[in-house]
């Protein structure tokens, strides 16, 4: 959604019933407490697969390396290819995924291939016009190293980089290591399952919403389940985390990508990005995005705001320039730590109430969050949030037997 949505004038007390409930709700579940990444995870420290350094570097040297990289890619404190490049190896390519390989453009801004300015490396973009490396890009490359946080959720992008990135270097015969990473949503599974026909970028697998893996658990799952086009698999290599396993509530140590800003953000992103295929607004163009919701004609809300530019962050944003009246989530991932964990759609299902003599709620970006048309359907008819869970429960069961076969760590169950 990159353009206003024309505005049509509401009333009737039934509608300010349902948003005198949501706002009750929503300040039941929030507070005013915005939390920053980087606070500690609770327990023993938990070490990424870009730590072990005695783990991959033997298997690096002496080998032309390509990086599939961002700012994410931490070893300590320092970026992974700054270390591999401070420590002799030889890094002769960097594949810059969404957002750019420092992490500097914002949501679905195309990436520009060109040099690293820190190292003088060639960074060649996958995602925009080219989203999987060609041939002539892994070029004179022995080997392919990937080391991306992922998010845990199917309509995230890196997991569907990951995908492009295993296929081509099985096509192009070239060994790929996964550093694995900590899930911050790998803790639970929930979702409705994506159902082929709907397969997109942001939603390539038959997998729930939230799949609980970790991207090395991810990747093997990919690999092994013959996913690839052609049924390929590729040479792959998991580092494995330290201290990690699926009962471990991770908070991320930087931003994922520049709309997640927090933790709050990161908890909430499964939930809202929903939103995203509406005509409602989840902040983009804030200092907030993805810890509000609004629009120009929800009245009734306690909180409210005016998406604007923001570069590397949200440019030309939904609503930009126009006041959106809505409710501020802010704290929700405090409130929720010690809760069972699983989708919220409340906000969703509440907010359709609100609009649904709208025709134009839904756009058609919807159906691929959702990886299928049925949850829009369950909404428009009505249905209650226990009946459409229900709906979801054997595809859910399925999966967990199919996820368990590529697990790399302790479960949750």
């Amino acid at each position: 959604m990159s353009k206003n949505i024309p505005l049509t004038p509401f009333k009737g007390g039934m509608r300010v019933a349902l948003m005198i409930l949501l706002i009750v709700a929503i300040q039941v579940l929030s507070n005013n407490y915005q939390p920053a990444l980087g606070q500690e995870t609770k327990g023993k420290d938990v070490f990424t697969g870009a730590d072990q350094t005695e783990s991959y570097f033997p298997i690096l040297s002496g080998k032309r390396i390509g990086v599939v990289a961002n700012q994410t890619s931490l070893v300590g404190k320092n970026h992974l290819v700054d270390t591999l490049f401070t420590s002799g190896l030889n890094v002769v390519r960097v594949f810059a995924p969404e957002h750019g390989f420092r992490g500097e453009a914002g949501a679905g801004e195309d990436i520009e291939s060109g040099i690293d300015r820190k190292t003088g490396i060639p960074v060649i973009s996958v995602y925009g016009k080219k989203k999987k490396p060609a041939p002539e890009d892994l070029a004179g490359i022995d080997i392919m190293l990937f080391d991306i946080q992922d998010v845990g959720c199917r309509f995230y992008t890196y997991i569907s980089t990951l995908t492009y990135v295993m296929e081509s270097c099985a096509e192009n015969h070239i060994p790929l290591i996964v550093l694995d990473r900590p899930n911050p949503h790998g803790d639970y599974v929930d979702g409705p399952v994506l159902k082929p026909e709907f397969s997109s970028f942001v939603g390539l697998h038959p997998v729930p919403v939230v799949y609980g893996m970790s991207i090395g658990e991810y990747a093997m799952m990919v690999n092994g389940e013959r996913w690839l086009t052609d049924s390929l698999q590729c040479d792959l290599t998991v580092i494995l985390c330290n201290n990690y396993d699926h009962n471990t509530r991770y908070v991320l140590p930087v931003p994922p990508s520049p709309n997640l800003p927090n933790n709050t953000a990161v908890q909430l992103y499964p939930s809202l990005c929903f939103f995203e295929g509406t005509i409602i607004s989840v902040g983009r163009g804030t200092d907030y995005p993805f810890q509000v919701i609004g629009h120009p004609e929800l009245v009734f809300g306690s909180f409210d705001f005016i998406p604007r530019d923001i570069p590397g962050k949200a440019m030309d944003p939904p609503y930009k320039g126009i006041r959106c009246y809505g409710h501020s989530l802010i704290g929700y991932a405090e409130n929720v730590q010690d809760t069972i964990r699983k989708l919220n759609l409340f906000y969703l299902l509440e907010l359709y109430k609100f609009y649904h003599q709208r025709s134009d709620f839904f756009n058609p970006f919807f159906d691929k969050l959702a990886g299928t048309d049925q949850l829009k359907n369950q909404i428009i008819s009505g249905m209650k949030e226990a009946e459409i869970r229900a709906s979801w429960e054997d595809d859910i069961s399925a999966f967990l037997i199919l996820r368990k076969k590529y697990l790399l760590y302790s479960d949750f169950k």
